[in-house]
């Protein structure tokens, strides 16, 4: 039996395939040179090693430019996080641009000179109730055929509460619980969040270039973002048929693999170069056209009745603190809430007179470790 052992287990040896410490860092390019009133966003950075702590490398030290095909040129700006940033270009849309990157001073990227590509607007933007979700979704068209070709991104917002409200706070200077002011109330919050996933439309098959009810994102019926107030800003972007498929294809490669009935990964052709050594691999691909946004809220009124947030910590039920515990007669409020970190909620009253304080942990009274209690800007409240 021993010797069967051996033979099962003594001969494994772990698999290290090259691409785990491969020391290739490909540079990968994000954003679109926007031809309207809005900023154009260049990201920059670097892929890493498999086995690496992080996920990318950030690009700060490069010189970004949008190059017109007639020499114009329009600088970006760094402002760190691999950033680049100008404000409105409103680009000559009967011109070609392209994307040109300095790194170091030393290496130079150029996109390919793309034909700027004209967005229509957004026409609505709603949601249906399905299996248990809120299934939001983008209509569009364009009325002289000439998309065909969508992308979408979105920013969300949603605001919510903690589970406990909390109207006492300690006095660390005076060691004792006092009435929290309205600046130091953290029971409503705001947070919100960046699409992570590639959503794309396209219309060839039909005869109009129309899109109906494109699926955008879902969120499910437990989730906090939909406990209260819900708004997301949506992007529409066109698309020209090589980047569509850029977009397909990175989609393919990043979101529908795991199972063998899935697509096969493929080689990612985009459009970015390095100027010296055509043959490095860059990811990205830069379109030029105009973005169009369209915001809407959803309120948790107009959602079934019987949905409740599921709240993401294990909070319990309210601890009750006294000045003398009833069983040890010890100052449970000193030892648990003034020099013990609990959080107080609610007096603990007998006949009128003060004998104590409800408590819980600050992950189920504090809505700031999650996010903000100032709302944004271009918040609206029903």
């Amino acid at each position: 039996m021993a010797l069967l052992t051996w033979l099962v287990w003594g001969c494994k040896k772990p698999y290290n395939p090259g691409a785990i410490s491969t020391p290739n860092h490909y540079l990968v390019v994000e954003g679109v040179i926007n031809t309207g009133n809005d900023s154009t966003i260049i990201k920059l950075s670097k892929t890493v090693n498999i086995s690496a702590d992080v996920n990318s490398t950030l690009i700060n030290n490069a010189v970004v430019a949008v190059e017109a095909e007639d020499g114009a040129s329009y600088n970006l700006l760094s402002v760190g996080d691999g950033s680049y940033i100008s404000t409105g270009l409103n680009l000559n849309t009967s011109k070609k641009y392209r994307l040109h990157i300095n790194i170091d001073n030393s290496t130079e990227y150029a996109s390919d000179y793309v034909a700027a590509k004209a967005t229509p607007p957004i026409d609505s933007i709603g949601f249906n109730i399905k299996n248990n979700k809120v299934a939001i979704y983008v209509n569009t068209h364009d009325a002289t055929n000439n998309t065909r070709y969508y992308r979408w991104s979105y920013d969300e917002t949603w605001r919510f509460h903690s589970k406990y409200l909390s109207t006492y706070i300690v006095d660390n200077d005076i060691h004792k619980v006092v009435f929290r002011t309205q600046a130091q109330l953290n029971y409503n919050c705001f947070a919100g969040d960046k699409s992570s996933t590639i959503v794309l439309g396209s219309s060839t098959k039909l005869s109009q270039d129309v899109i109906f009810q494109a699926p955008v994102t879902t969120i499910d019926a437990t989730s906090e973002k939909i406990e209260k107030r819900y708004t997301i800003l949506l992007k529409q972007y066109a698309l020209t048929k090589e980047a569509y498929q850029f977009w397909e294809n990175l989609k393919k490669n990043t979101e529908q693999l795991g199972s063998i009935f899935d697509a096969q990964p493929s080689q990612l052709t985009g459009n970015i170069h390095n100027l010296k050594d055509p043959a490095e691999p860059v990811i990205g691909y830069i379109s030029v056209t105009n973005v169009q946004l369209k915001r809407v809220y959803i309120d948790n009124l107009d959602l079934p009745w019987d949905w409740t947030a599921k709240y993401p910590y294990d909070c319990g039920p309210v601890d009750s603190n006294y000045f003398v515990d009833p069983h040890t007669k010890s100052n449970t409020v000193n030892s648990n809430i003034i020099f013990g970190g609990a959080i107080p909620i609610d007096p603990i009253l007998v006949g009128g007179n003060l004998i104590g304080y409800t408590s819980s942990t600050v992950p189920c009274v504090d809505c700031t470790i999650r996010g903000v209690v100032k709302a944004p800007s271009f918040w609206k409240d029903k």
